[in-house]
């Protein structure tokens, strides 16, 4: 009776790191999973950097789409449903970049509300595994991160901040692999961040999702050689995973423990995050699911027929935070905002004690200080976002991170230079020492190049402007934070 009454359906996921799709045989509380691909295109990636989706990344997007149009349609899929998430919500050219879809496939991509794919997260990683009727569910997705908590099987309260693997990794953990000094300012970031979410209870349990989660539960499972089976991650497990990916670079990750490459890149990120809010929680462990979005879509339209997204969306209305909730946050808040006015300008004037000695004195030492400054003012500026005036915090943090990734080129290749002088002093032969000497040549010239572009950068630099911004940041959005 059930294969009768079932329909074939595919949904397709646009999200920050990757899109992905999945075809199945639907029925309302259950799903047949008939193929499920994915590409990684991290569109967030772009949008970080520039505020908008480039060309190259448009294009990767749009085969990923069409490919999927036509896988659904060789499985004789009745519908394809479409859903776009962070990073087309933050791009400026998002609206623009799913009409481009549309005319070039036919698709209709829906751009979903943060609460809406909360919504979704849950339908999909609670469908059929036998979760707890009292659990929280957690979607790390590359730009934005989704919490739901539920009571005997109904959301209770829901949220979705903007910070995932992805954003992540592109603002603090550059390196690769990262350093013990990123990871750690990552982590101090997270634990600031977390409290101001205002989360009304810890849940008994958490599942994961979300394809950092289920790479991470891979990773462990082929490097601490645990059981196939096995679908959690302890804390422990993470501590691990954490000495991992802060030992070895991506390639490495990627070729030893069959992670895409792209996708080892981002782990860390992904790792921290989800031991941000274990501790938060004072949970020992989590569930991992592979279940999300895509399959809370199939279950939705099973569900609710043509209308499913209006009535995801009445539902993510009644259970995110009210207005009400909303005001109480604010003034929760308000303490953590009135200190941000004081750590904020102290980290800036650490950050402004080396520009002399850079532009003087050559000295490598203070770009390295300087570049460490400016991360922990990145950090800093991220923890007080959602007290901050939305305009001028972009303005900053622009501004800082241009002054980090200027600081960043020349000191990681002034280490680099360092180390292949040292290789080049015991080569053993003279063809290997002059096949050196030729790359530490080039590397010089584009080491005295961007410095120039550093002393350029710094003489330009306002240094009391950019204090009197910093100092202005939480002061000027007090009165109307409450971002998340």
């Amino acid at each position: 009776m059930q294969q009768q009454t079932s329909a074939i359906r595919a949904a397709i996921d646009i999200g920050s790191n990757t899109i992905e799709v999945l075809i199945a045989r639907c029925l309302p509380g259950d799903l047949e999973i008939i193929e499920h691909q994915t590409t990684m295109a991290r569109l967030g990636e772009s949008v970080d950097n520039s505020g908008e989706i480039s060309r190259d990344k448009f294009n990767i997007a749009l085969d990923a789409v069409h490919e999927y149009q036509q896988l659904a349609k060789k499985q004789k899929a009745e519908q394809i449903l479409a859903v776009a998430t962070e990073a087309l919500r933050e791009a400026r050219n998002g609206r623009d970049f799913l009409e481009a879809i549309k005319r070039e496939t036919g698709v209709e991509v829906q751009l979903i509300s943060g609460s809406a794919e909360a919504v979704l997260d849950y339908y999909g990683t609670t469908y059929g595994s036998g979760a707890p009727s009292d659990v929280g569910v957690l979607d790390v997705g590359g730009g934005s991160t989704e919490l739901i908590l539920a009571k005997n099987r109904h959301i209770t309260w829901l949220t979705s901040i903007p910070i995932g693997s992805g954003a992540i990794h592109d603002r603090y953990l550059p390196s690769d692999p990262p350093t013990d000094e990123e990871m750690k300012a990552t982590s101090s970031y997270l634990a600031q961040y977390l409290p101001t979410i205002g989360i009304p209870e810890a849940p008994p349990a958490l599942i994961v999702t979300g394809s950092s989660a289920s790479s991470l539960l891979k990773l462990t499972k082929h490097a601490f050689k645990l059981d196939v089976q096995h679908n959690r991650l302890a804390i422990e497990d993470l501590m691990r995973c954490e000495g991992l990916l802060s030992a070895l670079p991506a390639e490495e990750i990627a070729r030893r423990f069959e992670q895409r490459l792209e996708r080892a890149r981002i782990l860390a990120a992904g790792a921290l995050i989800i031991q941000a809010m274990m501790q938060y929680f004072h949970l020992d462990e989590v569930r991992v699911s592979s279940h999300g979005v895509r399959e809370g879509a199939l279950l939705a339209y099973t569900r609710f027929g043509e209308h499913w997204l209006e009535e995801v969306n009445s539902i993510a209305a009644r259970q995110g935070r009210t207005s009400a909730e909303q005001d109480a946050r604010d003034k929760q808040q308000q303490p953590f905002a009135e200190f941000g006015q004081d750590i904020l300008p102290a980290y800036a004037k650490k950050l402004l004690k080396w520009p002399a000695d850079i532009r003087e004195q050559e000295d490598s030492e203070a770009v390295h200080k300087m570049r460490v400054a400016s991360r922990r003012l990145r950090a800093a500026l991220d923890a007080f976002e959602s007290s901050a005036d939305a305009a001028l915090f972009k303005k900053v943090n622009r501004r800082v991170k241009k002054l980090a990734d200027r600081l960043g080129v020349v000191r990681d290749t002034d280490v680099m230079i360092t180390g292949l002088h040292a290789d080049e002093q015991a080569a053993p032969d003279k063809e290997q020492a002059a096949g050196l000497h030729w790359l530490i040549d080039r590397l010089e010239a584009y080491h005295k190049q961007e410095k120039q572009a550093l002393d350029t950068e710094l003489q330009s630099l306002d240094e009391e402007a950019l204090k009197q911004q910093v100092a202005s940041c939480t002061a000027n959005g007090a009165a109307h934070h409450g971002k998340s």
